[in-house]
């Protein structure tokens, strides 16, 4: 009797086991195989959230199939305890396991709001925008320049949330004293800034800050970025250029950054700058004139003067020899690129050609015939204006 017992004990145990091992492995499976969600989601962790709230609002929300499961795991992994406030994405087909390596990785907020600064050289603007999960896309709330508006109420209302992503993007062909400017009114940074970099030194780029940080240390970031830059791209030249140092390339990447916008023609533009300096012609160009009546502080808004392009400055690449002393804007990498390997060209001269781009001459000649061109355009250009009439 007793060993029929015994023996239906222990098929009763093996029956158990065999079933806790198939739950075990069932569960494993659920924990980190693909999800149930079909969506992407944008899901917010609330500061102090305990586990239980959050995998109830996972399974809520579609995100998991079981929220004791994600709760399990969560203890059994060590991070039941971890959870870390902010706005997360999770895309469709999101394991548990996924999803709680997001929730307790800390850093940024991967979704939700973001407040973008942008300094560019005409203005500097606020843009607050929402990720859409579906399109994993920003898109645009609200814009302000507040240089010249107070914040609107849409930006007020959120500003203050901790979950916001915050960036200060800084344009190529900014200058130093235009950043410094634009970043004495960002209001969710803190410190003062003691002087404004050299011209030049700071990265146009796209930085991710948190709300109170420094300015004089994002400043640093920026001089640093670009230093590093530099460094990597001057060890990288091609030979027999007419510089003697990187800081020289520098301010002849900040002219070539000032005379086109078009990514394609910086190493043609650099090639025309670079075969004047080898032939000892002046460079002429009007952003250097430019800068030696404004010295960065701001935009001209109008054409030159005659007096101004006669008027004998530092920077007036008009009347003096070689490149001036000192950039005349902060260069992106583009333009250090092309400053540092140009294209191979006989040109000496370029003019614009009414599309955005310029025309390029060898001669002067040539060159001559493609200004009036350039100036045909603009008196076309001119009368439709004065008639009223739009593109």
């Amino acid at each position: 009797m007793w060993r029929s017992i015994a023996s239906n004990a222990l098929t009763l145990f093996v029956v158990v086991m065999v079933a806790a091992a198939g739950l075990l492995a069932w569960g494993r499976e659920q924990f980190t195989g693909p999800g149930p969600l079909e969506q992407s989601i944008c899901f917010r962790v609330e500061r102090g959230a305990s586990l239980s709230a959050v995998s109830r609002a996972l399974e809520e929300q579609g995100a998991v199939s079981d929220a004791r499961i994600f709760r399990i795991g969560a203890d059994y992994s060590g991070r039941a305890d971890a959870l870390k406030f902010g706005s997360y994405l999770v895309v469709p087909g999101s394991s548990m396991t996924q999803i709680l390596e997001s929730l307790t990785a800390g850093g940024q907020s991967t979704c939700g709001r973001e407040v973008n600064f942008r300094i560019s050289v005409a203005t500097s603007e606020v843009v607050l925008r929402e990720l859409d999960p579906a399109t994993n896309r920003y898109v645009e709330v609200v814009k302000f320049d507040p240089a010249a508006e107070a914040a609107p109420a849409d930006y007020v209302d959120v500003a203050e949330a901790d979950d916001i992503r915050w960036r200060v993007t800084l344009a190529e062909g900014v200058t130093s004293w235009q950043v410094v400017d634009a970043l004495k009114r960002a209001e969710f940074l803190t410190g003062e800034i003691a002087e404004v970099p050299p011209e030049g030194t700071l990265a146009p780029d796209s930085y991710e800050v948190a709300r109170g940080a420094d300015r004089a240390a994002l400043l640093a970031e920026m001089a640093a970025r670009q230093s590093a830059a530099l460094a990597e791209l001057w060890a990288a030249r091609a030979e027999g250029l007419p510089y003697d140092t990187p800081e020289e390339a520098l301010i002849m990447a900040s002219i070539v950054e000032k005379e086109t916008g078009i990514a394609e023609e910086r190493r043609r533009v650099a090639s025309v700058f670079v075969n004047r300096l080898e032939q000892g012609m002046r460079l002429q160009t009007d952003p250097t004139v430019i800068y030696g009546v404004t010295r960065g502080e701001g935009v001209l808004g109008r054409g030159l003067r005659q007096s101004e392009l006669r008027r004998e400055t530092p920077w007036n690449t008009y009347v003096i020899d070689g490149l001036p002393p000192t950039p005349i804007a902060n260069p992106g990498r583009l333009s250090i690129e092309a400053a540092l390997n140009p294209e191979e060209t006989d040109l000496l001269y370029f003019v614009a050609d009414g599309t955005g781009g310029h025309a390029f001459a060898r001669t002067l000649a040539e060159h001559n015939e493609n200004v009036a061109r350039w100036r045909a355009i603009e008196a076309e250009r001119g009368e439709a204006e004065a008639g009223g009439v739009q593109d």
